[in-house]
């Protein structure tokens, strides 16, 4: 079953730069649909743009309403996010467990998040089906608005099949036969230096140059530039 992306609902949101962080903030994890209740300087907000740092396809789509009640309306699920639980009797979930039901469960979900400085009143949670919450210093419970908003959002985009960044092809490794030339090539030339002294430490410490040279899994490019290098050094250029 695939479960309609969740929607994220800013209320009563204070600073269009912090709106646009949390338009950044979704858009890193796949959230496009960003609802805004009764925005306090209104909105479009001039603000938001520089903050969003490019997630503009979220504000651009972003949805006004004057109360919570209109924005989820269309939502059987609604998880508000707090770290006091203000009296409220509701079941308490993680992020990760909120996620894993927001992926099972038919129907929109909403996860709505409150202004900057107080974060949801009790009239805002009581609409909620669940209390989401995270394990937080006791001592230090101050999330901002985008930090809560990208929790949400990762723990979402776990479940969901996001194309990932492409990883860098870090070549085949080289074979043993490449690694012990390189590694005898500069034995050669700390021998020649005089490096292997005293005589009676010198095979303690060419096993130990082994250890380090073939602990990072050298790709057959990596040995030979190292080689080069080592050539280069052997036989610097003369002025």
């Amino acid at each position: 079953m695939n479960a309609p992306f969740p929607v994220i609902v800013l209320v009563r949101p204070q600073l269009g730069e912090n709106i646009g962080k949390a338009a950044r903030a979704m858009l890193n994890f796949g959230l496009t649909q960003l609802r805004l209740v009764a925005p306090r300087d209104g909105w479009p907000n001039p603000d938001a743009g520089p903050s969003a740092a490019g997630a503009d396809i979220v504000l651009e789509q972003a949805q006004v309403f004057d109360t919570l009640a209109q924005a989820i309306a269309d939502c059987p699920h609604v998880y508000a996010t707090t770290v006091r639980k203000r009296g409220v009797t509701k079941p308490v979930v993680t992020p990760d467990e909120a996620a894993r039901e927001i992926h099972a469960q038919a129907g929109r979900s909403a996860i709505i998040f409150g202004p900057e400085r107080s974060g949801l009143e009790t009239e805002d949670v009581a609409v909620a089906r669940k209390i989401l919450t995270v394990p937080i210093n006791p001592d230090f419970g101050s999330l901002n608005l985008a930090q809560a908003v990208i929790l949400c959002a990762y723990e979402w985009s776990k479940q969901a099949t996001l194309e990932q960044p492409t990883l860098t092809d870090i070549g085949v490794p080289a074979p043993q036969e490449e690694l012990d030339g390189m590694i005898g090539q500069l034995e050669t030339m700390l021998d020649a230096a005089g490096y292997f002294f005293p005589p009676d430490r010198a095979t303690a410490t060419r096993l130990t140059l082994r250890n380090l040279l073939t602990k990072p899994g050298w790709n057959h490019l990596e040995v030979r530039t190292l080689r080069g290098v080592f050539s280069k050094l052997d036989r610097p250029r003369r002025p």
